[in-house]
């Protein structure tokens, strides 16, 4: 109400002013220039003014409302500040732009034919940093949508969608609303678990930018099922050694904690859990058996098992002590003599699953040592038996020999002894 009754008060006075000045101002003219402005900027308007005399001078907003008359100020804006008004040019700024301020602005000279100029005033509108919707969740296996958006800016600005240094092609809108624009680009793209975590970047340029970009950088956050693995100890366990198992879990979401359990067992008395950890202290052969370490989150379950096998923790020296037997059939005896030969073997045995480990052995080697040697001494004497019955059978046959040959021989020796001879005559030795 006021500005109209300004405008009606500066108009009755242009009129007056204007018909007492009549056939006295000739050739006046005035020119306006255009105007582009950042938003929250301050804009200069201008009218330039040729052959001036004086007559009055009317600037206006683009809703036609009158800012000032002759250099006094008319609207009560406080924004708008004569800058200088003389008979070559008026000068006025406008503070804090907005888009709203965005139009024509008149320049009005009152002489015998009316003229007037228009400053057009164009607010420009950077885009801010764009931002990142998630319009899906990232499942492996599945698809992620994103959509990069911008929500002003004047003119419209682009987006683009960059993964290692290649473009995405996305589906791009706009939406006008109080000249100024929103626009979006929209991606979908397939995800695996490699993919958690890889970067990508939406761009936003602009005329307001000066040849430089915006960048809003996002990390894809892929869900997936966890994965478990058990970390075992290294080396052989022994009886009262310790045992620590380390379950590494990964998953998106990690899970938050992990489940030992024992295969047909319950963990032992000693078993310490912490964490992901498993400790058991003064280990025996008890503890014997496969642990279990399992983990889940809301995209699937996984586990992984450990066989633990405790070794005795003994070292045993076997000796088969003065085991008798013949130097002939020893084949590790000393040299040989008349007396029995003392064997005194000594040995340690490895345990074929293990050979780091010693184990005991009482009976099976010691049994196969004395059968060894018994059977050697049963073959020994065979042989000597052998030997003995083929010698007294030869020597035997050579005597029978001997003594028919010797009868042919001297049959004198025969027929006296068969005869009966008398020992008076003499007596006689012969030699066979």
């Amino acid at each position: 109400m006021a500005s109209s009754l300004w405008n009606y008060c500066f108009a009755l006075s242009a009129v007056f002013f204007l018909s007492s000045t009549v056939g006295t101002v000739r050739c006046q003219a005035v020119q306006a220039e255009n105007v582009t402005v950042l938003e929250g900027g301050t804009a200069q308007i201008s009218c330039r003014l040729q052959n001036y005399d004086g007559s009055i001078v009317v600037i206006q907003n683009p809703r036609r409302q009158t800012l000032f008359f002759n250099g006094t100020r008319a609207l009560k804006d406080e924004r708008f500040q004569m800058l200088s008004f003389n008979s070559r040019v008026v000068h006025i700024t406008l503070r804090n732009v907005s888009v709203a301020d965005e139009g024509g602005y008149f320049c009005q000279l009152y002489t015998d034919d009316t003229h007037h100029q228009v400053a057009t005033l164009t607010v420009i509108v950077p885009p801010e940093l764009p931002t990142v919707e998630v319009k899906t969740q990232a499942v492996e296996g599945g698809e992620v949508e994103l959509t990069c958006l911008s929500p002003r800016s004047k003119p419209a600005a682009t987006l683009r969608w960059i993964r290692d240094r290649r473009e995405i092609p996305g589906v791009v809108s706009q939406q006008e609303a109080n000249k100024v624009i929103t626009v979006s680009n929209t991606i979908r793209i397939p995800v695996e678990r490699r993919d958690n975590g890889a970067a990508i970047s939406c761009e936003v340029s602009h005329p307001a930018l000066n040849n430089q970009r915006k960048v809003r950088h996002y990390r894809l956050d892929v869900h997936f099922a966890p994965t478990v693995r058990i970390v075992p100890p290294p080396g052989i366990l022994r009886e009262g050694d310790s045992l620590t198992l380390t379950c590494s879990v990964s998953g998106n979401p990690l899970p938050r904690s992990v489940l030992w359990s024992r295969v047909n067992d319950t963990l032992p008395e000693r078993a310490e859990i912490s964490d992901s950890t498993l400790t058991i202290s003064r280990l025996s052969q008890s503890h014997n058996g496969t642990y279990f370490c399992q983990a889940h989150n809301n995209y699937g379950r996984a586990a992984d098992h450990y066989s633990l096998l405790v070794y005795e923790n003994v070292s045993v020296v076997e000796s088969v002590k003065n085991v008798s037997v013949p130097h002939m059939v020893s084949p590790i005896s000393r040299p040989a003599t008349s007396n029995p030969t003392s064997l005194n073997l000594s040995r340690i045995f490895p345990d074929p699953k293990d050979p780091g480990a010693v184990v005991e052995t009482q009976s099976a080697v010691p049994y196969a040592v004395i059968g060894g040697i018994l059977a050697l001494l049963v073959f020994a004497v065979i042989c000597v038996l052998i030997v003995t019955i083929w010698c007294s059978v030869r020597q035997k046959g050579s005597y029978l020999t001997h003594e028919a040959s010797g009868l042919d021989e001297h049959g004198e020796v025969q027929e006296a002894f068969l005869n009966g001879s008398d020992s008076r005559e003499g007596k006689k030795e012969y030699l066979l």
